[in-house]
């Protein structure tokens, strides 16, 4: 079993930056790497950014791409996003997510990861 905690939402204004914080717990990342997605009311999940944990491959949302950067800490078990340029339409919770093992299914569908965090609130004032 995999805990993952959040960390790191809270209000900016927009053009500000963040740092998500996604702590990984029970068992690590080892075997997919880490996720991040995000909510907005009343939208449907959405992927952001993801990363390998060996090699340290990233993927990224075509939307967010230059304004998003994620990272890993394998020594603290620990993924984190970075947002630059936040602008309203970027408010959301934001979500850390992994699989149980390594899988070929497509990364961008939430449906296909099984352990999720509790989500961090990301609020852009305009």
């Amino acid at each position: 079993q995999v805990q993952l905690v959040e960390s790191g939402g809270g209000l900016v204004q927009a053009g500000g930056s963040l740092r998500l914080s996604c702590a990984a717990s029970g068992r690590t990342f080892n075997n997919y790497g880490g996720a991040w997605f995000r909510q907005a009311p009343g939208k449907e999940r959405e992927f952001v950014a993801r990363i390998t944990w060996s090699v340290g491959n990233t993927y990224y949302a075509d939307a967010m791409k230059g304004r998003v950067t994620i990272s890993k800490d394998s020594a603290k078990n620990a993924v984190y996003l970075q947002r630059s340029s936040l602008k309203p339409e970027d408010t959301a919770i934001y979500y850390c997510a992994t699989r149980k093992y390594s899988s070929s299914a497509n990364y961008v569908t939430p449906r296909n990861y099984d352990y999720w965090g509790q989500g961090t609130q990301v609020t852009v004032s305009s």
